[in-house]
């Protein structure tokens, strides 16, 4: 999503649903300040909606500019039939840790057995 589509979205939509981990950070001056001003221009939108979007918009962002490193293996040709290399770049790597840690933050999280208080044993002298 670029950034002229997250600000239309701004104006017409919900958020999209969120996780229960939360993640505190110290903004720059001129950051917060900005951020302020978009809270205000944004009313339906909360602090944090703002910032949890525009982190998503700059990740896509920041994935769409890894680049691309051919490596030597052929997997696939094109529609030329030119040979499409393995992409040996950051890319590919950023993508499977991204799917490793959605999972972990979607399974559902076992809270530890309880175990029963055990009474102190009476010490006899």
């Amino acid at each position: 999503m670029s950034f002229k589509q997250l600000l239309e979205s701004w104006r017409q939509s919900a958020a999209a649903p969120r996780t229960v981990a939360t993640y505190p950070v110290h903004l720059a001056l001129d950051d917060a300040a900005q951020l302020a001003a978009l809270a205000e221009m944004f009313p339906g939108r909360s602090t944090e909606q703002l910032i949890t979007e525009l982190l998503s918009a700059a990740l896509k962002e920041l994935a769409a500019a890894m680049p691309y490193v051919a490596g030597g293996r052929v997997i696939s040709t094109d529609e030329h039939g030119d040979p499409v290399y393995e992409d040996v770049g950051p890319t590919p790597r950023f993508m499977e840790l991204t799917r490793l840690h959605r999972r972990a933050l979607q399974a559902p999280r076992r809270l530890p057995a309880r175990r029963k208080k055990r009474r102190p044993r009476r010490v006899t002298r």
